[in-house]
């Protein structure tokens, strides 16, 4: 262990000039020293961006609008605080499939410096880059300048995020608990669709799922299947508990039999502590665990995300409200393009039939159909209508795959809730998608 490079928070901000790229690691593996003190050089500094996914720590740097000349903030998916910078002009987002995000950005911009965070180096002067390998190798690599927080309290893991600390600049020593992301407790309405979808899912499978109410539903509803598979975007603690109750096993995966396979890890500490040192959980590098290609290669892969809204022909605005940034594409469309291309594999897209939204003229909570007829203007489409398969509320399933728009109308309108169903049908027929 080279104790030269272990420099102070402090020393290693006054490495940052005017102009510089900053890429920061993603969400739990954010390095939380020199990002939560990043504003305290606002004063020297003009014009530095930093470059994000999912940010965990609300950074003084970027919240706070009177450091706007000197910071900005270039997102691949928006956090919560993100949603409310945005109206102060210092974040702006990067439309990106993730398997590409990497990659596309360093076609566009040359990172001055990357910051993250990794475990001690082992004898040999291995690190663990621990929670996240979806950019952070690549961004490693591509930096003029690396620094990294090096905390015992993260996990080791394995897959191919293992660094040596030659290739490391400088280490910052760190000694925080990993960021958490509690269990979204599945409501009502998440269990019936957790149960539609549940109710398709075979023994053998191999999922991915995403994050919220929803998938851990989907979870929950899991427990009498057998030797299901995970290849996924995300390692969540409801594959974690299925994986030490014998649901999960990966005895049947055609690819990386045997393994649980993520590209990053967000979950409680009882799963920081599970992935710990646990050579059956393979954390790979995003640009191949979501290449719809690797993810068509799982016989029987299936894929359950997510979305806000969804038009009639089976467009999903996934990440968008209207032009509003509120996400980010993600995985989705890498993992719902891949798992149909896998060999018997299935997508499900799921959400509520309504939403309870403020109205803009009354200031009042009303309700509205989830299933539109035209999405909102100016929303992103994340999913593509041709890419969309099997779509689920609580009144059902609704397969598209292959279906004309006359056929998807139907069938969509037919899991839309009742009270909206005659309108939705009178709209379609107006702009002429079916006859009356």
């Amino acid at each position: 262990m080279n104790m030269d490079k272990y420099i102070t928070v402090e020393k290693a901000l006054s490495f940052v000039k005017s102009g510089d790229v900053i890429i920061s690691a993603m969400a739990a593996s954010e390095a939380k020293l020199f990002l939560n003190k990043l504003h305290t050089i606002a004063d020297r500094v003009k014009g530095v961006s930093v470059t994000n996914c999912l940010p965990f720590e609300d950074a003084e740097f970027f919240t706070n609008p009177i450091y706007r000349e000197s910071f900005s903030v270039d997102s691949w998916f928006f956090s919560g605080s993100q949603r409310k910078a945005y109206s102060n002009g210092t974040v702006s987002f990067i439309p990106n499939h993730l398997h590409l995000a990497g990659r596309r950005r360093l076609d566009h911009v040359k990172p001055n410096i990357f910051v993250g965070t990794a475990t001690p180096p082992n004898k040999h002067g291995y690190m663990s880059l621990s929670l996240c390998n979806v950019y952070e190798k690549q961004m490693i690599e591509a930096s003029d300048l690396v620094i990294l927080e090096v905390n015992p309290r993260f996990p080791k893991t394995f897959g191919d995020l293992e660094i040596h600390e030659s290739q490391i600049d400088y280490f910052i020593e760190a000694d925080y608990p990993a960021p958490t992301l509690s269990d979204t407790l599945p409501n009502e309405k998440d269990i019936i669709i957790g149960k539609y979808i549940a109710s398709m899912i075979n023994d053998g499978d191999t999922l991915q799922l995403g994050i919220g109410g929803i998938p851990n539903a989907v979870a929950s509803q899991l427990g009498d299947k057998k030797d299901l598979g995970i290849h996924t975007e995300m390692m969540t603690t409801g594959m974690m508990k299925l994986i030490k109750a014998g649901v999960i096993t990966g005895k049947r995966k055609t690819l990386h039999k045997g393994k649980h396979v993520a590209c990053f890890a967000l979950g409680s500490q009882e799963l920081y502590d599970f992935i710990d040192d646990n050579p059956s959980v393979s954390i790979l590098n995003g640009n191949y665990v979501n290449d719809p290609h690797v993810i068509g290669l799982n016989d029987n892969q299936v894929s359950i995300n997510t979305t806000i809204e969804i038009d009639l022909t089976g467009q999903c605005a996934s990440e968008s409200i209207g032009p509003r940034q509120f996400s980010g594409t993600g995985g989705q469309s890498d993992t719902a393009v891949g798992a149909q291309n896998a060999r018997n594999g299935r997508s499900f897209i799921a959400l509520y039939s309504t939403a309870s939204v403020k109205n803009p003229q009354t200031g009042e909570r009303e309700e509205i159909s989830k299933i539109v007829t035209m999405l909102k203007q100016g929303a992103a489409v994340t999913l593509s209508r041709n890419d969309v398969d099997n779509v689920v509320t609580e009144y059902g399933v609704a397969q598209l795959r292959g279906c004309t728009v006359k056929e998807r109308v139907k069938r969509l309108i037919a899991i839309a809730h009742p009270k909206f169903r005659d309108q939705l049908y009178r709209e379609a027929v107006e702009i002429g998608y079916i006859a009356n």
